[in-house]
C-alpha cells in the first residue's frame, strides 16, 4: 500500500481526511490572466483546435503550475468538446462566447454516432497522458466534463446568456430534452471514463447551470442525469474520486449533495459554508468559494476574503478554491499572493 505522504494532497482530502493547509486548485487556472497563455493562444486559429492540440493543452496546463505551487492541475479542455464531436458545430465568438445552431429551432434532433464522437475526442485522451506524464507525482491531474444540463443548454437555445429557451423546450419537448440528456449522460460518462484510463486522478461535473429552476425541473434535469452519470462511470469500472459543482443550485444544493453520488461537493460564492455543511453528508470534502472578484482587488482585501474562507470551512475536509472560475482581470502577482495566504507562508 501507498504511504500515505506520497498520495497527493487533493485526493486524500477527497478520501475525507483533513489538511491543514487544505490543498488549493483554481478554476481556469490556465487561462486568459496569464501573459504566457494569451500568447499561446494564437498558436491555433481558433479556440477548439487549441483544445484539440495536445501538445498546446498540454502547455496550457503546465503554465500555471511552473508559476504557482498548486496542488492539482485540470485538464485544458472546454465542456463543449461534446456537443461538437456529437455533429453539432461549436465556434467561439471572441466577447460573446460560444454559438451552436439551436436544437429548439429544429423539427427533428439528430446527433452522430457516440463511438464515432469518442475516435473525434481522441486527442484530448492524448492531452490527458502528456499532462499525466509532465506533472510532479504529488500533484493530482483533474479531469471533466461539463453537467449534462448545461451542455444541453448550450445545444438547445445555441448560447449562453438567459436560459428561457431552454427551461421552456422543457415543458414544451419533455420527451426530446430527456432523450438530448441521456445522449449527453452517457457521452459524459465514456468521455470521463477515457479521460480516467488515460491518467485523471479524479474528474469534476461542471453543473454550471443550476440557477433558476424550479425544485421539480431541478430534480428532472440536474439531479436524475447526475446520477444517471455516476452509476454509468461505476458501470465503466471507474472508482476515482468525482466532484460535483452544482453553481447556483442554492436551496437545491442538499438534493445534489445527497442524491448524485458525488464523493465532493463545490460550492460557489453565494453559498455560506455553514450551510453547505449542514445539508452535505458527514465528511464529504468541500471545495470552493473565494469570490473571484477577490483575486483582482488583491491586497489585504485578498488575504481578509482568503482567511475568511480558510476559517469558514475549518471544520471539514476542505479543498481551497474559488466559487467560480478566474477572471482575465486577476493578475497572476495576485493568486500567487493568495497562494501564499492558503499555504501560511
Amino acid at each position: 500500500m501507498a504511504d500515505r505522504e506520497s498520495i497527493p494532497a487533493l485526493l486524500r482530502v477527497l478520501k475525507g481526511e483533513r489538511l491543514d493547509p487544505p490543498p488549493i486548485w483554481i478554476m481556469r487556472q490556465a487561462g486568459r490572466y496569464l501573459p504566457e497563455y494569451r500568447e499561446l493562444r494564437t498558436r491555433a486559429k481558433n479556440f477548439l483546435d487549441f483544445c484539440y492540440s495536445p501538445a498546446l493543452a498540454t502547455e496550457a496546463v503546465m503554465q500555471p503550475l511552473r508559476r504557482f505551487p498548486l496542488d492539482a492541475a485540470i485538464l485544458f479542455s472546454d465542456i463543449l468538446v461534446i456537443p461538437d464531436a456529437l455533429g453539432r458545430a461549436v465556434s467561439f465568438v471572441e466577447g460573446e462566447g460560444p454559438r451552436l445552431k439551436p436544437l429548439v429551432d429544429e423539427e427533428t434532433w439528430r446527433f452522430d454516432d457516440p463511438e464515432r464522437a469518442l475516435q473525434r475526442l481522441s486527442p484530448v485522451y492524448e492531452a490527458v497522458e502528456r499532462i499525466k506524464g509532465a506533472i510532479p507525482k504529488d500533484i493530482a491531474l483533474i479531469g471533466f466534463c461539463g453537467g449534462p444540463w448545461t451542455v444541453a443548454t448550450y445545444m438547445l437555445q445555441g448560447k449562453g446568456g438567459e436560459k428561457d429557451r431552454s427551461r421552456r423546450a422543457v415543458f414544451e419537448r419533455p420527451e426530446d430534452v430527456e432523450a438530448l440528456l441521456d445522449v449527453l449522460v452517457e457521452m459524459s460518462a465514456q468521455h470521463l471514463a477515457k479521460q480516467v484510463q488515460a491518467g485523471a486522478d479524479c474528474v469534476q461535473i461542471f453543473e454550471s447551470w443550476s440557477e433558476g429552476l424550479s425544485p421539480l425541473m431541478f430534480q428532472q434535469v440536474i439531479i436524475g442525469p447526475t446520477r444517471k452519470l455516476v452509476q454509468r462511470l461505476r458501470v465503466l469500472g471507474v472508482t476515482v474520486p468525482i466532484i460535483g459543482f452544482p453553481r447556483g443550485a442554492g436551496a437545491q444544493l442538499e438534493a445534489y449533495a445527497n442524491e448524485t453520488g458525488v464523493n465532493a461537493l463545490g460550492v460557489d460564492t453565494q453559498t455560506p459554508a455553514d450551510f453547505a455543511f449542514k445539508v452535505a453528508p458527514d465528511g464529504m470534502a468541500l471545495q470552493g468559494n473565494l469570490d473571484p472578484q477577490a483575486i483582482v482587488a488583491g491586497g489585504e482585501a485578498l488575504e481578509r476574503a482568503a482567511r475568511d474562507v480558510l476559517i469558514a470551512f475549518k471544520s471539514a475536509p476542505h479543498i481551497f478554491n474559488l466559487g467560480h472560475g478566474i477572471t482575465p482581470e486577476a493578475t497572476p502577482e495576485n493568486l500567487a499572493h493568495l497562494v501564499r495566504v492558503v499555504k501560511g507562508q
